[in-house]
């Protein structure tokens, strides 16, 4: 099998599950203790956590706090339902349902338009009342990666707070400065059930999840050692060979572009992550396509929405039919992706879409 998933989530590193395994022995191993007990076994659990907080906090802005989650959309309604109540969040039309569910459930929610090439338009104003703007740094569906630099600028000039889900850019590039960034480990070959929510200094925010007053009194529950040790090995990872893995990808993705020749890309094919790969061609069946190549792990879209029967709310935010929509698949590859595997899979895809035509 040949996997081009990435976006749903990503290969363990060796070095994450290298890091997970003392935390997970049993009796013998001494290395189950709970981080927040006194004794010795937690205080090398806290240790551990902490030494982790520090890797993963390398790749924030200079400044804040780490504060650890079961994912990000942990972080994500910690950092909107925990900001506060009172005006509206302004979000991107192409974010996450992460994002947009909770702003919808949270309050008065604005979507802001996105262009043709996948970017949210910086031209437009958000309302007078915008207490949040939510603007993701990479797209997940279709990689484009968004103007969140004047977007940051726009939020500091309505006297709001601004959030960036930051989920497929951590560790592959430098992340943008915000107020708020969520990230989920799972998406840079840390473990799935563990990512954070990075808060600027001097920002404080209301207790959303209570009980045990835990992490800062913000997020309550006993932390998991061996998650979060994973999590950090593979953020000091991807700190490591960031330029290499995003040297890697953009290799695959001109290779890829080139045996793709005939598709359309969706969204830009200069402001994006080269890690994803969201193509279009009239005509094709994509579930056909998905069954004929079976052995092949790609996406029709979203992993996140699919199954629900609905067009993607990011395709048809930048101004494609349904028909169009329905005529795209993903394509995810990184560090783990050889060209061999590139090579082959495309060539595979391109001949079954052939054979539809």
């Amino acid at each position: 099998m040949i996997y081009l998933d990435y976006q749903a989530t990503t290969p363990l590193a060796p070095e994450a599950r290298d890091a997970m395994l003392r935390w997970l022995d049993g009796p013998d191993g001494l290395g189950f203790g709970n981080p927040h007990s006194p004794h010795k076994m937690g205080r090398q659990a806290a240790a551990a956590i902490e030494l982790a907080r520090d890797r993963v906090a390398a790749l924030f802005p200079p400044g804040g706090k780490v504060i650890f989650t079961s994912g990000a959309t942990e972080a994500i309604n910690l950092a909107i339902r925990g900001s506060g109540s009172a005006g509206t969040v302004s979000v991107s039309a192409i974010e996450h349902a992460a994002v947009l569910d909770t702003a919808k459930s949270a309050g008065k929610c604005h979507e802001l338009n996105v262009a043709k090439d996948g970017q949210c338009n910086t031209k437009q104003d958000v309302p007078a009342d915008t207490r949040l703007v939510a603007v993701m740094q990479v797209n997940n569906e279709i990689g484009t990666i968004q103007p969140t630099i004047d977007w940051h600028r726009k939020a500091k000039e309505a006297n709001a707070l601004y959030l960036c889900d930051a989920v497929q850019a951590y560790g592959k590039m430098e992340v943008t400065a915000a107020d708020m960034i969520a990230i989920s480990a799972h998406k840079f070959h840390g473990p799935k059930g563990v990512g954070a929510l990075w808060i600027r200094g001097g920002l404080e925010l209301d207790e959303v999840q209570t009980g045990g007053g835990q992490e800062n009194g913000l997020r309550a529950g006993t932390l998991s050692p061996a998650l979060i040790a994973g999590m950090g090995a593979a953020a000091l990872e991807a700190k490591e060979r960031m330029a290499a893995d995003a040297d890697h990808v953009a290799q695959l993705w001109h290779r890829a572009r080139d045996i793709f020749a005939d598709w359309d890309v969706n969204g830009s094919e200069d402001a994006r992550y080269f890690g994803n790969l969201s193509l279009r061609r009239k005509g094709i069946d994509v579930n056909r396509l998905m069954s004929e190549c079976r052995t092949i792990m790609f996406s029709a879209g979203s992993a996140c929405a699919s199954g629900s029967g609905r067009t993607s709310h990011v395709l048809k935010a930048i101004g494609l039919s349904d028909k169009q929509s329905k005529n795209t698949i993903r394509l995810g590859f990184g560090r783990y992706t050889t060209m061999d595997e590139i090579e082959k899979a495309a060539t595979a895809i391109n001949a079954a879409a052939a054979e539809q035509l």
